[in-house]
């Protein structure tokens, strides 16, 4: 049974990187995505790539969203980026506070995701459908899950459309959360991040920065494997798939797949979901 896809790319820093992945979105496409997102690096270090592989994917006739961070901008540098994604056709974009580069204080006239969200609704109206980001196991800087929840509720009030959740391994996290929401009244898709396992060391220092669960049993099992990436990798589709199935079962709205610029995983993953 089917089910919409997106995928998220980041932009590659060399010439060789974007010729890999013109490689790996033609593999991907053969699942029709409903877009793909392009990453943002911390306070716009990467907009000139970011947009330039925008560009590519638009070109590709596949619509792209831009990821939008708002730490150090100015109104009228939104603006004009704003301006610029209109222009290039994108109609689409994840807006998200972001992550302050280091050494930097907390410059911009933007403090919190919900104030971009609402400045760019107030100055484009419905030109672009904006996601904002869902985090099931509470953002590694929330206070509590609480204040978490309700961080999540003022985005979606301040006018998004729709939301893609911080990656997790456990379904009940993910149901929990829209649960939570559509109890204090915010219904939009909330549609979850899936990071596929490939290798141990890369997801264990992504989720200790970003506050994702490693369930204990996955861990341990990862760690058991050593340097055995065949293991690593054969473990990680049946977890993924599993996670995926469940969370179909339970009637998500579509799966958006944190790609790292790989297609392999997320192809078997597919292929095994039977998406294609």
């Amino acid at each position: 049974m089917g089910l919409p896809v997106s995928f998220e790319f980041f932009p590659p820093k060399t010439s060789e990187g974007v010729e890999k992945l013109r490689a790996v979105r033609q593999q991907l496409y053969p699942l029709k995505p409903e877009f793909c997102s392009v990453t943002y690096g911390a306070g716009g270090s990467t907009q000139e790539g970011t947009f330039n592989t925008v560009r590519d994917i638009l070109a590709e006739s596949v619509p792209a969203a831009s990821h939008f961070s708002c730490i150090g901008a100015t109104k009228a540098s939104v603006r004009e980026q704003l301006a610029t994604l209109k222009a290039m056709g994108v109609k689409r974009l994840v807006a998200l506070r972001g992550d302050l580069p280091s050494g930097y204080g907390a410059g911009g006239e933007f403090h919190y995701a919900s104030d971009l969200v609402a400045f760019i609704r107030s100055e484009t109206g419905d030109d672009f459908h904006i996601e904002v980001a869902a985090y099931p196991e509470v953002h590694p800087q929330a206070k509590s899950p609480e204040s978490d929840l309700q961080a999540y509720v003022t985005k979606v009030r301040a006018g998004a459309h729709s939301a893609i959740t911080q990656y997790f391994y456990n379904s009940d996290a993910y149901f929990r959360f829209v649960d939570d929401a559509y109890k204090l009244g915010v219904d939009v898709p909330v549609v979850p991040g899936i990071m596929p396992i490939t290798s141990s060391t890369q997801l264990m220092r992504f989720s200790d920065a970003s506050g994702a669960e490693i369930p204990r049993w996955i861990r341990l099992r990862l760690q058991a494997f050593g340097d055995d990436t065949a293991s690593i990798k054969a473990f990680g589709l049946d977890v993924v798939t599993d996670l995926c199935d469940q969370l179909r079962n339970g009637g998500v709205p579509a799966l958006h797949f944190y790609t790292m610029n790989q297609s392999a995983a997320t192809l078997e993953i597919a292929k095994r979901l039977q998406l294609s």
